[in-house]
């Protein structure tokens, strides 16, 4: 099917008050417990697979509470840095290849879920892993991540519906744009930045 298709329209994620027995928080104080009771690895994922670094085990601790430990790290070693390297050219061509509605909805659906399921887990991570407030974390965390992937999306569309205006006389000169996954933290990994293709003109 030929079509021109539209992403949907941004809007900016409301912020939750976690008010006083309010479904929210209920579930907030229950993540915050399962992640200060049970700590976990924290593996480097290389090319899909969750593995442990072979370099120096290091003990992830709340910064307010340093009794809290929430998980092990292990550092990477140069074998690790070279295989996620590795991982990451063997990747970039099936991924360039995708048309970009492909592309746009792996972002548009981690944005629902971080906007819905995992929402407060990734508060009660960042309440513990960097000592924030509730208020804090749940704008810093769901909110802005949620509003850049959804709004990248929208201006990644944007982008590629740009063409230059050739000039008089000037032949065409079209513009193609690499949309590449490239956050603070995930935003960082995750935006999209303008890389622009210009082949030399032929005369």
């Amino acid at each position: 099917m030929d079509a021109i298709t539209q992403v949907p329209v941004p809007v900016n994620e409301p912020v939750h008050d976690y008010a006083p027995k309010s479904p929210e928080r209920a579930r907030l104080r229950t993540e915050l417990a399962l992640l200060s009771d049970h700590p976990m690895d924290l593996p480097h994922v290389i090319g899909g697979r969750h593995r442990m670094g072979d370099g120096e085990p290091v003990d992830v601790v709340a910064p307010h509470r340093h009794a809290v430990r929430l998980g092990t790290l292990t550092n990477a070693d140069h074998a690790d840095a070279a295989a996620a390297i590795a991982a990451a050219m063997a990747a970039k061509n099936a991924w360039a290849a995708l048309p970009f509605d492909e592309r746009a909805a792996v972002f548009l659906r981690a944005a629902d879920l971080l906007a819905g399921p995992w929402r407060e887990k990734i508060v009660a991570a960042t309440m513990l892993g960097q000592s924030k407030s509730v208020y804090q974390a749940e704008i810093d965390a769901p909110c802005e991540l949620v509003d850049f992937w959804r709004f990248n999306v929208a201006f990644a569309r944007q982008i590629l519906a740009q063409q230059p205006i050739s000039g008089p006389g000037s032949g065409t000169a079209p513009i193609t744009v690499r949309w590449t996954a490239s956050s603070m933290r995930s935003r960082r990994s995750t935006s999209p930045p303008s890389r622009v293709i210009c082949p030399p003109r032929r005369h």
